[in-house]
């Protein structure tokens, strides 16, 4: 019971720490370091009373305890420490394992990993269906596969297939339509001009210039592909 509430009391203030140790109020610092030395000094006395409680009787073990303890904490405070940077490692490595994955970001912003196959490939959400796009700036537009285009109500066999649209792979005929919203990470945009493939033209869904030539940005570095409205 004693250890749990020790546990509990480091958690808390840890949790703490993480939330606020870098708070700044009117654009002052010292909120945060007073953050920090408050969940510093409880997590040392809530370690300090536990080794008390628990090992009265024997020095020894309290000792070899408090050390085990003060290596446990000087891991998180170096963790906590380098937090930004091991996300940089963290993400890099991830990047390695799952390659091709889309990268949770924030508003205005949508970021994906090169796949193996050199591409990348993003998780867009069309009228309200995900789909997944590859990167393609050789499109002049949005193409959409025909059995994609079905998922979200745009019947192959209804379109007519009068346009000429050129790819990275070269061109194809395709049937111009009007996509309501299309998101991607956190932009989404509206009324996007997109083409509808004819059956069996074209493997993948494409993210062409009538979308990317909206937004404000598209970069790729580091083998990530950033977009920004």
């Amino acid at each position: 019971m004693k250890a749990l509430l020790v546990i509990v009391a480091v958690a808390v203030a840890i949790l703490l720490l993480v939330t606020f140790g870098d708070t700044r109020v009117a654009g002052d610092a010292t909120f945060g370091r007073v953050v920090q030395s408050i969940m510093y000094g409880t997590i040392a006395v809530s370690m300090a009373s536990y080794l008390v409680l628990q090992y009265r009787g024997s020095l020894s073990t309290a000792v070899l305890s408090a050390i085990a303890w003060v290596a446990i904490f000087g891991l998180a405070v170096i963790g906590y420490t380098y937090r930004n940077d091991l996300e940089v490692v963290a993400n890099r490595v991830m990047d390695e394992v799952v390659p091709g994955r889309n990268v949770k970001s924030g508003p205005g912003q949508a970021v994906a990993v090169r796949g193996r196959n050199g591409h990348f490939f993003l998780d867009g959400v069309t009228n309200g269906r995900t789909l997944r796009y590859m990167f393609d700036t050789g499109a002049s537009s949005v193409v959409l596969t025909a059995a994609d285009a079905g998922k979200i109500g745009l019947s192959a066999d209804k379109l007519q297939y009068t346009a000429r649209v050129s790819t990275a792979n070269g061109t194809a005929m395709a049937a111009p339509v009007r996509i309501d919203a299309l998101t991607f990470g956190g932009i989404t945009l509206r009324d996007v001009r997109a083409m509808v493939a004819a059956p069996e033209a074209l493997r993948d869904n494409l993210l062409g210039m009538s979308y990317l030539g909206r937004l404000t940005s598209y970069t790729v570095r580091n083998n990530r592909l950033v977009l920004v409205r």
